[in-house]
């Protein structure tokens, strides 16, 4: 039997999730696949105890062939999927349309579990979509909402937020540990729970590749391999990874199971996880049986002590989680964003002022009342005006201020990022805070953001005006003639 968990109330989902984006890639050649054989498929993993399936609108047909098994044996499973939009604002018209079209392809009337990608926080219309989902929640058409892809600091500015985020569905695997560490945290101080994808990495986890030479990329299969062969890289390189196999078979062959079985195993004993997610070919290839003994054994000591010694030599991956969708390396199938979309649209509107300066504007009232921009440009140099954690009528972060601090540090980057620079070119900070107890977690949020940068800096205890801001932050940058 498949141990089941509660992800939130009302919502038990089998610890091992059927992942079907592998869908999109068995599709490559123009030619979908069989609805019917497809839904059949699924079948055959909920008699076999695995009930819940994950999904996303870019997954090839997988919503079209969940809606077929959904016909044929209604709430017989939990149905998963995601809504990835291409970067820009969107209307709570535009995302309605979003989820019902989600919903008529999964012939739902309420999505089990939405989950939301962002492609970039620098651009605050990412929040209206959050915000939006959360109207729709209240309105009965998505059950729960979760997040994919997404950093420690923004679930922990959603949650404190009000926003009722339950899961965050990351790359979590014995290659890939960022979601051990601050992620980890978040989700117990928040309750939300890790869907961790990735755990085999593209199956090069398993007895398959141990003691081989390293592939080339055009040697590949698949998506998947493609995408894990660059983590691989990114690790520190295939002779590295080959002492990680190493330890991983050791404990096999002494348990008596399956490399796969063991790396994912491994993962799902994080206390932080519900479940783990386990790629299907519809109709190809499948490993019900195997991911069956999944349960019928529990790792030693042994095993994690010399498992988790071999993961230590790894190099670790740079950046939070879901940063490989969000700033280079890319560690994606084409190694870029180019399968996804072409751009990024300016995050604020600009336009040309006297004296050949740039004005970035946000379009608030007081711009225009006390005669300000958002950012200005004139020549090299971008000057940003104070920055609070105002998002329209909201205040983002609640009373957490170190999530107050990180949406001022994205909405400053939306500006520069308007104007032609880059976060990287911040020379100077300033930061006023409301309270002195508040320094430090403010302080750790921009050595987080601004580590590598290390810009000039001030910290002002001063009086803010506003109700519930702790923080206003401003910052000046240099771009280098070469970036433009």
């Amino acid at each position: 039997m498949i141990p089941r968990t509660e992800l939130a109330p009302g919502l038990e989902i089998s610890r091992v999730l059927t992942g079907l984006w592998q869908i999109a890639d068995m599709e490559r050649d123009g030619v979908p696949l069989d609805l019917n054989v497809g839904a059949e498929e699924m079948r055959r993993y909920v008699d076999a105890g695995l009930t819940t399936f994950d999904m996303a609108d870019h997954y090839g047909s997988s919503e079209l062939i969940s809606g077929r098994y959904h016909e044929r044996w209604p709430d017989s499973g939990e149905l998963f999927t995601k809504w990835v939009p291409k970067p820009g604002p969107r209307s709570l018209a535009q995302v309605r349309e979003a989820v019902e079209l989600a919903l008529t392809r999964m012939k739902r009337e309420r999505v089990d579990l939405l989950q939301f990608h962002a492609w970039s926080y620098a651009d605050p219309a990412w929040m209206d979509c959050v915000f939006a989902l959360q109207e729709l929640k209240s309105e009965g058409l998505i059950g729960h909402i979760g997040l994919t892809n997404t950093d420690a600091a923004h679930v922990r500015m959603l949650c404190a937020s009000g926003v009722e985020i339950i899961s965050n569905q990351v790359c979590y695997s014995l290659l890939d540990q960022r979601a051990s560490g601050d992620m980890r945290d978040v989700c117990a101080q928040y309750g939300v729970r890790v869907l961790a994808f990735g755990t085999i990495a593209g199956g090069f986890l398993t007895e398959r590749w141990v003691g081989r030479d390293e592939p080339g990329m055009d040697a590949l299969e698949t998506w998947s391999q493609m995408k894990y062969k660059r983590f691989i890289d990114a690790a520190g390189g295939w002779s590295k990874f080959q002492g990680l196999l190493a330890a991983v078979e050791r404990a096999a062959r002494r348990l008596e199971v399956s490399m796969a079985n063991v790396a994912s195993r491994y993962i799902l004993d994080d206390p932080a996880v519900a479940g783990v997610i386990v790629g299907a070919r519809l109709g190809k290839s499948e490993h019900i049986d195997d991911t069956l003994q999944m349960f019928d054994f529990e790792l030693d000591d042994e095993a994690r002590v010399d498992i988790g010694a071999a993961a230590a030599l790894l190099d670790a991956i740079p950046g939070d989680c879901g940063d490989e969708y969000r700033k280079p390396p890319f560690l994606t199938a084409a190694g870029d964003l180019s399968d996804h979309f072409e751009s990024f649209p300016s995050p604020y509107p600009t336009e040309q002022g006297s004296d050949g300066r740039t004005k970035a504007l946000s379009g608030t009232v007081w711009e225009d009342l006390a005669g300000f921009s958002r950012a200005v440009r004139k020549g090299d140099g971008i000057f940003v005006s104070g920055t609070t954690a105002t998002h329209g009528d909201r205040l983002i972060g609640g009373t957490d201020p170190g999530s107050q601090a990180h949406f001022c540090i994205d909405k400053i980057e939306g500006a520069i990022q308007s104007l032609g620079g880059r976060l990287e070119d911040v020379v100077r900070t300033r930061i006023y805070i409301n309270d002195p107890d508040v320094w430090e977690p403010v302080s750790r949020a921009h050595g987080a953001r601004f580590r590598d940068i290390q810009p000039a800096n001030t910290l002002v205890n001063a009086g803010l005006i506003g109700d519930g801001y702790l923080i206003e932050m401003e910052a000046e940058a240099i771009v280098d003639a070469q970036e433009d």
